[in-house]
């Protein structure tokens, strides 16, 4: 039957013949992938010879594509790991709890900010659908890579210029925030600890830092009225929200209830990171753990960094 044309008894075609067939398919595309990663190559290589600036650009672009699908790949793998072993975000490692964070993903609020990233990066991916259309998103990189285009598709120089604009927008929340702090600590109750807050925060208003232990010896006055969380005024709940990089444009119920779930996920880090050693941490992600916190990092050594992070957590990791 396979003799005179592959067609068995039942009118089937046969086995054999589709085996071949789709052999035959896969030699075909993977010629075809060879050969267009072959003049891929050779384009990029003319690129970077005619052309380096826009070179960098395309490179960018090329390793953002590819680094966006990594994530949600991985980002896939963490969630499929927390429901297969019925985890909560606060039990998962360090790097996977940062990995979440990244994309702004809390325990209470999975994959909010990182769906705000990839709906934003949809126009992105239909305009280079088109051959050669990339060239238009290489543009919009140029001109406009702050406003258009999400993180993946910054150059690193673009990275740290960024951090710094935004930054220089969180430290300008920061006198707000002292000032506020300071007008509160005029209502509480204990006249020792009153007058011990007001002067550290005079002494952070004449540009000095206070030691961690002078700022422990407060701690009780933030579980309370004036400065426990639910009782701050709402121009001291707006200040705190544009330092953590969330809009002070809400209703003043939800600017603290997203003020506390952002706090409590840096707690919960904090103690992941505790866990963990910050001797097992790069470079860059010690500069992005310092970063998160309120420092920034553009100028610091790692050492800088890490000495910082053991103050920082010397104080968070004994707070309730």
């Amino acid at each position: 039957e396979i003799a005179r044309g592959g067609v068995g008894v039942f009118g089937r075609r046969s086995p054999v013949r589709c085996l071949s067939a789709k052999a035959g398919s896969r030699s075909v595309l993977a010629a075809l992938a060879s050969k267009a990663k072959l003049i891929n190559g050779r384009y990029e290589k003319f690129l970077e010879r005619t052309f380096p600036r826009f070179y960098v650009l395309h490179a960018t672009f090329t390793k953002g594509i590819q680094a966006l699908f990594l994530e949600v790949k991985e980002i896939r793998k963490i969630k499929s790991k927390m429901s297969c072993q019925k985890l909560s975000a606060q039990q998962l490692p360090y790097r996977e709890m940062e990995r979440l964070r990244q994309v702004r993903c809390s325990a209470w609020d999975a994959f909010r900010q990182f769906r705000r990233d990839v709906i934003k990066a949809i126009p992105i991916g239909v305009i280079a659908i088109p051959p050669f259309a990339n060239f238009l998103v290489i543009v919009l990189m140029y001109f406009f890579p702050r406003q258009l285009l999400i993180r993946y598709f910054w150059t690193p120089s673009q990275q740290a210029e960024f951090l710094d604009a935004y930054d220089a927008i969180r430290r300008d929340s920061y006198p707000d925030v002292v000032e506020s702090l300071a007008l509160a600590a005029r209502s509480l109750p204990e006249p020792q600890l009153q007058k011990r807050l007001q002067e550290l925060c005079a002494q952070v208003q004449r540009g000095s830092q206070p030691r961690v232990a002078e700022l422990y010896a407060v701690r009780s006055l933030f579980s309370g009225s004036p400065l426990g969380l639910n009782k701050l005024q709402v121009s001291h709940v707006k200040a705190l929200s544009q330092v953590l990089f969330l809009t002070p444009h809400l209703p003043a119920f939800f600017l603290r209830r997203r003020l506390r779930s952002h706090v409590l996920e840096i707690r919960h880090l904090d103690r992941a990171m505790l866990r963990l050693g910050l001797g097992q941490l790069s470079e860059e992600e010690l500069k992005a753990a310092c970063y998160l916190r309120g420092l920034n990092p553009t100028r610091l050594s790692m050492s800088e960094c890490r000495a910082w992070l053991e103050q920082w957590l010397g104080l968070s990791c004994k707070l309730q």
